[in-house]
């Protein structure tokens, strides 16, 4: 269910985070922002009864909207994927495991987990001289491995998208809140969540310059960072959550 009022608004105030979110729905009587959202997930306000808003932890959806419809004593539950951002533009990690996890749920063959435990650091480079000693960037291995490596992840474009953006199952993102705020400003968006896989999935997949890889507009990568820690290791996608401003 969804009406026209889905595009971007200044927010009243900013949100400093998932559970400021929640809280708004819950008092969505006298929250007009709130009134706003439900309205664009097709709820005519006459009809809401009660509604009531709760974090979840590990998994897309960050809160999930339980609401009752008058009469018919109906709970429906619409599951949010909440984006803060402090930036006009820049990239937020959307999802990072470990290569073995993302192995089983895309049926990734040895040859690829190989060429991208390398790519993490799991495994130490197979050549020397590679511009970090810990790991190799996509763009040091072999022609015929690089051209591997983007098969796999063109054959498996889209359920991997779907996967890193919505997830499965019954918590499942339908739809994904992005709140910027910023110095000169505090925003909103409210869109279908399917409306963010369509946009970042345009574009080929591709080795970049830098050696990572972009699939679509995702941006895939070692993770780094952690003071060290083996966490460093893992694999992580990112977006640019900004750029949902930008879609009519």
């Amino acid at each position: 269910m969804m009406d026209s009022s889905g595009g971007s608004k200044i927010a009243k105030d900013g949100f400093n985070n998932e559970k400021d979110i929640a809280d708004k729905f819950i008092n969505w009587k006298n929250d007009d922002e709130a009134k706003s959202w439900l309205k664009t997930m097709g709820y005519h306000l006459n009809d809401i009864e009660y509604v009531y808003a709760e974090l979840l932890h590990g998994y897309k959806t960050d809160v999930q909207v339980q609401v009752t419809i008058k009469l018919k004593k109906v709970v429906e539950a619409q599951n949010l994927q909440i984006k803060l951002v402090s930036n006009d533009k820049g990239f937020n990690q959307i999802d990072k495991r470990w290569i073995k996890n993302y192995k089983e749920m895309w049926n990734i063959p040895e040859s690829i987990v190989k060429l991208l435990q390398y790519f993490t650091g799991e495994l130490p480079p197979y050549r020397k001289n590679t511009k970090d000693s810990r790991r190799m960037f996509m763009n040091e291995f072999a022609d015929e491995e690089q051209c591997e490596l983007v098969k796999f992840f063109e054959d498996n474009k889209a359920l991997i998208i779907l996967d890193i953006v919505k997830g499965r199952g019954i918590l499942a993102a339908e739809w994904i809140l992005v709140a910027k705020k910023t110095a000169n400003e505090s925003a909103w968006i409210l869109k279908p969540i399917n409306v963010a896989i369509n946009h970042y999935s345009v574009g080929k997949v591709e080795i970049t310059n830098r050696g990572s890889m972009k699939i679509g507009r995702i941006t895939m990568q070692r993770k780094g960072g952690d003071a060290g820690r083996d966490t460093a290791k893992m694999l992580q996608f990112k977006v640019d959550p900004t750029e949902l401003f930008c879609i009519d």
